[in-house]
């Protein structure tokens, strides 16, 4: 490193919106500003080479971006790690894990669109990790492009304080620049690639409104600095200074977003975004990180971005390349240097760390050493995701991150026996990829099975086998992971006794099992052990729940994990000789078993929040296919031509909707979705699964 590390000067941020709000753009202008690429590539360009960040041929493909990857550039005398995050809602794990190592964030919103539901989605995941951000309204150069709307809608449905620092000179094709609210110049972009940036007189028609943004603005600095306060009564103008620290302060504190206003694709206004990055967004000092001591019972302790404390450090992605695993590293104190020894605090085993890369999308660059606040990728590393590194000195845990369950599962196998290995393989790779993707073997019907958050999820993991691991694969029907519950307490008693020569078995139980509200921590299975004047050996009281516990795996009605149940054990009895803890463990599968029946059992499925955006001439078609999908409206919005309507449809009914919907609206329909609750099966349904799975049961004992 030339430079000398001055955590001053750095800023680790990342960009987040809905899917094709113009990221990947904004991120390729970025690298070039930043003097990292020559050339600017588009997405879907017809150079064929595709957006720089994307660096996987599916990414280049599809248009979207899958992996997040890691960049740093140079603005100014700042040194910026830029993290790209995917947009669709079934790589969420991805944008959550890098907003877990982030200092700021840039929210990026249609000019036309504004805010989608993924924006609503990227939101609350930035307000679960306290990220600061800035708003980049995008796109002004289209047609219906307004960010006044956009800054509030970002008001009314995000209830952030969104500010505008900038307005836009002229919009659609007029698009030519911006206003400074802060400085109160005008900046024009010119040149080819806009890499000009011209100052002007602010246009005559632009200047009464400039004045009232500005004063809306001052207004809003009012409240959260008090210097600034008094000036604003005494209607005396605050300095430029003033007024960014006092900008800089409301976003790191997040009682403010300032909304910037350009076109990335056409090549306007990213410098002054990216002025405004260095200015308002927090180094890594500014955001407290907390870590878990694990010596001291997992007491919370602060981490302070100094070079000579412990070591620190999150493993927060892991990359497959041809020179093996790349681990993406945030150091939070401390320093890695090449030749160090390090601790995974997941299975406390000490490695070597051999190689030490900066990344730029796709290529890298060789580094001794990287610091407090910095991100790093390492090879030769073995770890999984969200893993934890120290050096001797400390044994700490970064919180683990939220990892949503899975909604969706498929069957899938390799076409030729040849392939076997290396689909072992890229499981194996996926697995410890990503946390959301989970693999099991169903031990009835010997099947693989892979289950993710959504069909799209999946579909781009089957296709990663066959083009990383030339592995053709042979995909089983889409299965939907339902649940199965009780309606009703109900009352259990069970013996359980066997004799055979020698010593025999023996165990009684009694108690009644309950529905359990939900829970807090998210737990679907509660014990309370009610049994007074040792009627049971305490030993043997674990059992029990273990055996209530493993036959909540696979329920009696569908097949399908039961969720949602407490059990009581009230009294029982025990033998001296015969009675052990396999016997009362088998009495507790055999009363859950016995008892569920009478508890009213019910299957629940997996709804999904839908959001369909149609032009409003196909609103009553779109609406007709999401009734006809057993879907209930939430609500419908309108905006320029268009029209938002939200839903929420069981997953099972949707396999097919975008075919549906494509040709009910002849192209012009999108949607997307998430996962919401869980929710009971209509009666004739749950019937229907419920004959399924005994036929099968049947056909598998024969």
């Amino acid at each position: 490193m030339s430079k000398k590390w001055n955590i001053d000067m750095v800023r680790n941020i990342g960009i987040s919106a809905h899917i094709d709000s113009g990221k990947t753009t904004l991120s390729e202008r970025i690298l070039f500003y930043g003097g990292k690429i020559h050339a600017i590539h588009e997405v879907r360009g017809k150079d064929g080479v595709g957006a720089t960040m994307d660096s996987m041929d599916l990414e280049r493909e599809k248009g979207i971006t899958i992996q997040s990857a890691a960049t740093q550039v140079q603005w100014k005398d700042y040194t910026i790690n830029l993290i790209d995050t995917p947009g669709h809602v079934d790589f969420t794990v991805e944008v959550e894990r890098s907003l877990r190592v982030l200092d700021g964030a840039i929210l990026v919103l249609c000019g036309v669109a504004g805010v989608q539901s993924q924006s609503i989605t990227v939101d609350r995941q930035m307000k679960r990790y306290s990220v600061p951000r800035l708003a980049f309204v995008n796109k002004l150069d289209r047609q219906g492009a307004n960010p006044f709307r956009v800054k509030d809608a970002l008001v009314e449905k995000l209830r952030l304080n969104a500010v505008m620092v900038q307005i836009p000179i002229g919009l659609e094709d007029q698009h030519r620049g911006i206003v400074d609210l802060v400085q109160m110049k005008a900046f024009i972009n010119e040149g080819p690639d806009g890499e000009k940036i011209t100052e002007i007189d602010i246009p005559a028609d632009l200047v009464d409104q400039a004045k009232e943004y500005r004063h809306k603005m001052i207004g809003a600095l009012a409240d959260i600095d008090d210097a600034i306060g008094e000036k604003f009564l005494m209607e005396e103008e605050p300095t430029l200074e003033e007024m960014r620290a006092a900008i800089r302060k409301g976003v790191i504190t997040l009682k403010l977003v300032p909304v910037f206003c350009g076109s990335a694709f056409k090549n306007k206004n990213v410098q002054h975004l990216l002025d405004g990055v260095t200015y308002y967004l927090p180094t890594p000092a500014e955001k407290k990180e907390h870590a878990l001591d694990l010596n001291k019972g997992e007491e919370k302790f602060e981490l302070f971005p100094d070079n000579t404390k412990p070591l620190v450090a999150l493993a927060f992605k892991l990359q497959e390349t041809p020179f093996g695993q790349l681990t993406y590293m945030r150091v939070y104190q401390g320093t890695l240097k090449k030749g160090d020894f390090i601790i995974n605090q997941v299975n406390k085993k000490s490695v070597k760390i051999p190689r030490l890369v900066r990344m730029h999308s796709d290529k890298m660059e060789d580094v001794d050493a990287s610091y407090a606040g910095d991100i790093i990728a390492l090879f030769g590393i073995d770890c999984a995701s969200g893993d934890t590194f120290c050096d001797d000195r400390v044994q700490a845990s970064m919180q683990s991150m939220h990892v949503p369950d899975a909604v969706i599962s498929l069957a899938v196998a390799p076409k030729d026996k040849g392939g076997a290995n290396n689909f072992t393989k890229a499981l194996q790779k996926f697995r410890k990829e990503d946390p959301t993707f989970r693999v099991h073997r169903d031990e009835e019907s010997n099947e693989t099975i892979i289950s993710g958050m959504g069909e799209l999820h999946l579909e781009i993991y089957v296709e990663r086998m066959k083009r990383e691991f030339a592995c053709e694969v042979i995909v089983g029907q889409p299965q939907v992971a339902y649940r199965e519950t009780i309606s009703i307490g109900a009352e259990y008693e069970y013996t359980h006794k066997k004799q055979t020569g020698g010593s025999g078995q023996y165990a009684k139980i009694s108690g009644r099992i309950e529905p359990l509200a939900p829970q807090e921590d998210g737990s679907v299975f509660k014990f309370s052990n009610k049994v007074v004047g040792g009627r049971i050996p305490k030993e043997f009281i674990p059992a029990v729940e273990e055996g209530f516990k493993e036959q909540t795996v696979k329920g009696p009605l569908i097949g399908f994990p039961i969720v949602g149940v407490e059990v009581v054990l009230e009294d029982g009895a025990y033998h001296d000789v015969d009675s052990s803890y396999m016997a009362f463990k088998i009495a507790g599968m055999a009363a859950l078993r016995e008892v569920y029946a009478a508890a009213k059992p019910t299957v629940l499925e997996p709804i999904m929040k839908l959001e369909t955006t149609v032009p409003d001439e196909y609103q009553g078609a779109a609406v007709g296919q999401i009734n006809q999908r057993r879907g209930t409206i939430v609500g419908t919005t309108a905006f320029e031509g268009n029209c938002v309507i939200e839903a929420e449809v069981p997953l099972t009914e949707m396999f097919g909707y975008s075919t549906d919907l494509r040709s009910g609206t002849k192209g012009k329909g999108e949607f997307s979705m998430e996962f919401a609750k869980y929710a009971p099966v209509p009666r004739n349904i749950q019937e229907e699964l419920a004959k399924k799975y005994q036929a099968k049961r049947l056909a598998e004992q024969k």
